[in-house]
């Protein structure tokens, strides 16, 4: 079981990538513009639903290296950082092409919304590298139970994953008007997001890693 701390700085990360607009956040978003704050709830549950498969398949690939192999974590840890940094600077430069995703369509049924939002999370490239690359670097290696913790963390990912992205639907859902208009509201949040995914990435390579 990760440390206190170590869990912190893990919720911490995780919730500066969440809170960028990706493509889980933009699409439930335009499943509220479009259908309302319903569709966006049953949206945001089967993304989350997707994303926690990615950390199951993480957790079995990644768990038995992270557990052999300091050198691997290293290269790992450069890896999400580097990630983290391009990620950053793709949001700056692409901040403007974001109102681009919210584009309504055919109504479809209630299942459907889960199910859409299900192969969103399961395919969203943005979680899958920050679940290879950046979780291992929280796990533990002396606390034994790699798989646990990866598991645990990865619970933690999605919890904050679901109460942000339900935030984004129900206010986009409520001001579904206003929201729509302002493309220059969307291209702030994808800038100051992007300045902060650079930042965090800039810190985990410049921090060495204790266990």
């Amino acid at each position: 079981m990760p440390a206190s701390g170590r869990l912190t700085a893990f919720a911490l990360t995780a919730l500066v990538i969440i809170l960028v607009p990706g493509p889980s956040v933009m699409f439930v978003v335009a499943r509220a513009l479009s259908y309302g704050r319903k569709a966006a709830v049953l949206t945001v549950l089967g993304n989350t639903v997707g994303e926690y498969l990615q950390v199951i398949a993480v957790a079995f690939g990644i768990g038995a290296v992270a557990e052999r192999s300091v050198a691997a974590l290293t290269a790992l840890k450069l890896v999400g950082a580097a990630y983290l940094v391009y990620l950053g600077v793709r949001t700056i430069r692409e901040r403007r092409s974001l109102i681009t995703m919210l584009q309504p369509g055919q109504m479809p049924s209630h299942g459907r919304f889960f199910l859409q939002g299900l192969v969103v999370g399961a395919t969203n490239p943005k979680t899958v590298v920050f679940l290879a690359a950046i979780l291992p670097l929280f796990v533990n290696r002396t606390a034994g139970d790699l798989l646990a913790q990866i598991l645990v963390l990865g619970a933690v990912f999605s919890a904050i994953a679901l109460v942000s992205d339900n935030a984004w639907g129900l206010f986009a859902g409520a001001v579904r008007t206003w929201f729509a208009r302002s493309p220059r509201r969307l291209e702030l949040i994808g800038g100051l997001g992007g300045l902060s995914i650079v930042a965090v990435g800039i810190r985990l390579a410049l921090t060495g890693r204790k266990d």
